[in-house]
């Protein structure tokens, strides 16, 4: 009699079988790739009799492989960064002005671009935090203590002052806004701020306002800061909402004030935002109107944005450049950053006595001979070393320590 198979042996042998087989058509498919993505690379014209064969018997490689670099090229050309040249900057700029003055609810909406004057990064950029990893690079250090408002910033300070501006939406998380004296009624903050850290045990929810960089420890949905609540003991948390979040605090992310602006709103303007974030929040864009019934969209950007075939205008160009030929066209003088005054020095809480070396971030330091006085407090905040800023770079992983294998 013949032996009987052992039971699982042949769906084993079979499953292997089955694997390799696999593993072998994936090789013979990178292989065909490879080879007819070198005939594509060369002129029509200086392609062999055999290499003319190939494209014919593997056209539907070859057109996925024409398509995938058409891909390439498309996402190239809005990654690139284009100016508008001298004479049509001004014109359009003289087109922008008229729009803010014959607004009757302005709102902006900003993103990195404004802040990359003060020396921080923006996210898609040349330069970028998101483009710097993608490509394997480490991101550069920036001392954001040292950061100040730009000439963005003081502008749009100063356009609200003049009630032309209405509202300010931001997703930037340096508190540059906040500084500049922008009201805070008239802010929303929707990534946070990186120099307020809360308690959420607290009803209502207790802010504190920091003279440095509390994101120190925090990470995607790891928000503790290491300190305590001076009322009840809880443990505060940032206020940073990162990739994967969904922000839930009334402020600073203001989002109540942000879905009002936008609802009264008949001018947007975005200075530089890529949109590719804020385009994903329908409220910010009254998207339930009718598109003829939808506020007016001006856009300054160097890149390509989502946006850009729903604007009335886009002018390419650098925001400080942008900014100060709109002021100059509606002849309103741009205030200059006073660090005496900023607005961070009154609003700060002082850290108690065994909270001073809670951090090492660097603090904000007044001018030469002037002191800071908290609410409550005649103590100046001690200072640290200068690090890069926690909240950059984060949101792609959790932050976490990958644990070294056992030798």
């Amino acid at each position: 009699m013949e032996e009987e198979a052992e039971p699982g042996v042949s769906s084993r042998t079979e499953r292997k079988a089955m694997e390799k087989a696999k593993i072998l058509q994936r090789e013979s498919d990178r292989k065909l790739v490879r080879l007819v993505g070198r005939v594509l690379k060369k002129p029509e014209a200086e392609r062999s009799e055999e290499e003319a064969a190939v494209l014919l018997l593997h056209g539907e490689t070859a057109e996925e492989l024409c398509k995938r670099q058409v891909r390439r090229n498309v996402l190239k050309r809005k990654q690139e960064e284009v100016y508008d040249d001298a004479d049509e900057l001004k014109s359009k700029v003289k087109q922008l002005a008229a729009a803010v003055e014959q607004a009757k609810h302005l709102v902006v909406y900003t993103g990195a671009g404004i802040s990359t004057a003060a020396s921080i990064p923006d996210y898609r950029g040349p330069n970028g935090v998101w483009t710097q990893l993608q490509k394997g690079r480490t991101i550069s250090s920036s001392d954001l203590s040292k950061a100040e408002p730009t000439l963005t910033h003081m502008c749009i300070r100063m356009l609200h002052k003049e009630n032309l501006v209405r509202h300010v939406v931001s997703q930037n998380c340096d508190g540059l806004h906040l500084r500049s004296g922008l009201p805070r009624h008239a802010l929303s903050e929707l990534h946070g701020n990186m120099f307020i850290e809360v308690c959420t045990s607290c009803s209502p929810v207790r802010e504190y306002v920091r003279l440095f960089d509390v994101t120190e420890r925090t990470s995607l949905h790891r928000h503790g800061t290491g300190r305590r609540c001076s009322h009840c003991g809880g443990e505060l948390s940032d206020t940073i909402v990162h990739f994967g979040e969904r922000g839930t605090l009334e402020q600073p992310l203001n989002w109540k004030g942000a879905s009002e602006a936008a609802e009264k709103a008949d001018v947007i303007l975005c200075l530089g935002s890529s949109l590719k974030v804020l385009k994903k929040y329908p409220c910010l864009w009254c998207m339930n109107r009718p598109g003829s019934k939808r506020p007016k969209l001006y856009i300054v950007n160097l890149q390509w944005t989502p946006k850009d075939d729903l604007a009335v205008l886009k002018i390419h160009g650098k925001c400080d450049d942008v900014m100060s030929l709109l002021m100059e066209a509606l002849n309103i003088q741009i205030p200059v950053f006073d660090r005496a005054k900023d607005p961070i020095f009154s609003l700060a809480t002082a850290l108690r006595q065994e909270e001073v070396n809670s951090h090492t971030r660097e603090v904000i330091a007044p001018l030469d001979g002037q002191e800071v006085c908290f609410p409550g407090s005649g103590e100046p905040a001690e200072e640290a070393t200068a690090v890069l800023g926690g909240w950059f770079g984060r949101g792609q992983g959790k932050g976490r320590k990958k644990k070294k294998k056992a030798a």
